[in-house]
């Protein structure tokens, strides 16, 4: 007989997850920092919306509104959609973690793509399931691949569109064959957290999707265009009895009062999202063109960042390339855990920061900019 363990021990499997590691946020000392790690929006949070923020200290007793209903509303309002069909939560992670604790058991499997968003296999594995990661093609999503990797015991594929470190995406059409190629039990989900930035006409978040099928769930958030990451607030799009079942298992209050409020006046405030948008197709054109002139690979992207490829030699490489602009206080994310240890992922930022980056890689690679 085993003996007893000599203190409380984790269940089989959860010692085997890799923590989630958020991007750098740290500059040398006396270095000004311009963070380009965690695709926050270089135009911060719309004003209204910090004034909504504010007007809520004065009611920090009062426990917040457990159905979020005045922002579950409001996005309705914004989209057209059935605010009972919404659920709200504290960033889209806990709506992927939701989805994953409710939909994936032990021994049931849960499908993503080779560099798709590390919380899906931390979400799998904590629900005790079986990660089953996808080839991509040229770093985008392959629907064939994903269809021939569904077994039986899969239950949750999971899509990251746009995909998020790449910046590729796949096109509605491509979308609708993959939700069409899988079984009616297995739920397809749309992580949909950077389609505001999108601007490409064969693409769609994915609500056309859940309106009209029982086994797609489309994810979105505050964080990127609306500039709430500090907030932690998400929302998510999905059939009636997906919702029903969710709402049995979040936490009562998991969305603050502020966050309520803040994200009710962010998606009324349309204005603040075009210079967003207009910002981002400015400079995330002149960074990708700048770099490319330096001889560095950039994957195309559709979202509010880039995926930078550079040289396997040593002395050139992402590595150094990381160490080189973290010491003039330019802070890039390292994509080595998403089995990219070539590349760095470079948010685009404010004028100031893009324009600094390509001096200071010009002069990595010993180029005139």
């Amino acid at each position: 007989m085993t003996a007893p363990a000599s203190r409380p021990v984790p269940r089989p499997g959860v010692l085997d997850i890799q923590a989630y590691v958020p991007g750098k946020s740290a500059a040398p000392a006396g270095v000004k920092l311009h963070k380009l790690s965690s695709n926050e929006t270089p135009l911060g949070p719309s004003a209204k919306a910090a004034e909504a923020y504010g007007a809520l200290a004065s009611k920090l007793e009062f426990y917040p509104d457990g159905s979020a209903t005045k922002l579950r509303e409001a996005i309705a309002g914004r989209y057209g959609l059935d605010p009972a069909r919404i659920i709200c939560g504290s960033g889209s992670d806990e709506l992927l973690s939701l989805i994953t604790s409710a939909y994936i058991g032990p021994g049931d499997e849960g499908v993503f793509t080779e560099h798709g968003f590390l919380v899906y296999r931390i979400a799998i594995m904590a629900a005790g399931g079986k990660p089953v990661v996808v080839p991509e093609k040229n770093y985008t999503a392959d629907v064939d691949a994903i269809l021939a990797a569904v077994t039986p015991q899969t239950k949750v594929v999971f899509l990251a569109n746009p995909n998020n470190p790449t910046g590729t995406y796949l096109p509605f059409d491509e979308v609708k064959r993959l939700q069409a190629g899988l079984p009616a039990n297995v739920l397809l989900v749309l992580d949909a957290a950077y389609a505001e930035y999108v601007r490409r006409n064969d693409y769609a978040s994915g609500l056309e999707l859940v309106a009209e099928r029982e086994n797609v769930v489309m994810t979105r958030t505050f964080s990127k265009i609306y500039g709430l990451a500090n907030l932690r607030l998400g929302w998510l799009y999905g059939p009636a009895h997906l919702v029903d079942a969710l709402n049995r298992i979040r936490g009562p209050f998991n969305v603050n009062g502020a966050a309520i409020e803040a994200g009710s006046a962010a998606i009324a405030d349309e204005a603040h999202v075009a210079a967003a948008i207009e910002h981002n197709d400015k400079w995330l054109a002149w960074t990708t063109a700048e770099l490319e002139k330096l001889g560095l690979t950039v994957t195309p992207s559709v979202g509010n960042f880039i995926l930078i490829h550079f040289p396997k030699a040593a002395a050139k490489g992402a590595k150094e390339a990381d160490a080189f602009l973290t010491q003039r206080g330019l802070i890039l994310r390292g994509v080595a855990a998403y089995g990219l240890p070539d590349a760095l992922r470079m948010t685009i930022g404010s004028e100031e920061a893009n324009r600094l980056v390509v001096a200071a890689l010009a002069e990595f690679l010993g180029k005139a900019a």
